[in-house]
């Protein structure tokens, strides 16, 4: 089964006027559909075919760079959109809120590490907080489409949330202000989803 575009859960310009409705469709539309494209491409007539998205990235070193780039680039995208929604924002609560308060001290300091780890990532690439394999919350960045579920990558984990920092998912507003493009992601963010992933992944 060849491996296809997700819909967008809520309309293009839903998130305005944090992340304009131009970006979206771009960044949908075109930067994912690209990803889906070439994967396809990549594991065309191979036993990648048969998988899913999460056991191709589980075991990317075993494929090409273009399987590497485009299967990252569809697992990361797939669940960003998820994670962020109209009327969102504010702070988690119930577990995810303890577990956060628990690793880092508060929801604030998450805010200030996720936004550093975009920040500081040189080029592209992406922020995440993952749970690790002893069920704690960690923060972390990956260059280009490579995540945390991948067996390369330095700190491995279930991403429970994403931001990607790719000047594609911010410059047409932001231009080259990455940093004010980390702090209104925020007011998008749908923690109901991340607390839900969360769960899952902590078992």
């Amino acid at each position: 089964m060849a491996f296809v575009l997700p819909a967008l859960p809520y309309a293009t310009d839903a998130l305005e006027p944090h992340i304009d409705k131009q970006t979206m469709e771009i960044h949908h539309g075109k930067h994912h559909q690209a990803y889906v494209d070439n994967l396809n491409k990549a594991i065309a007539g191979t036993d990648a075919e048969k998988l899913s998205i999460e056991e191709i990235v589980k075991n990317i070193s075993k494929y090409p760079a273009a399987v590497r780039n485009n299967g990252g680039g569809h697992f990361n995208h797939s669940l960003f959109w998820t994670i962020l929604g109209p009327h969102k924002g504010g702070e988690p609560s119930g577990e995810l809120s303890s577990a956060i308060n628990s690793a880092f001290g508060s929801f604030d300091e998450l805010k200030k590490k996720m936004s550093e780890a975009g920040a500081t990532r040189f080029g592209s690439g992406w922020a995440w907080l993952t749970v690790g394999a002893d069920g704690k919350l960690q923060v972390s960045s990956t260059p280009n489409q490579d995540n945390p579920l991948m067996d390369i990558a330095e700190v491995k984990g279930t991403p429970i949330l994403g931001i990607d920092v790719w000047e594609h998912a911010y410059y047409l507003k932001y231009q080259n202000k990455r940093p004010d493009y980390l702090a209104a992601i925020w007011n998008v963010i749908n923690w109901d989803e991340v607390a839900n992933r969360y769960s899952k992944a902590k078992k």
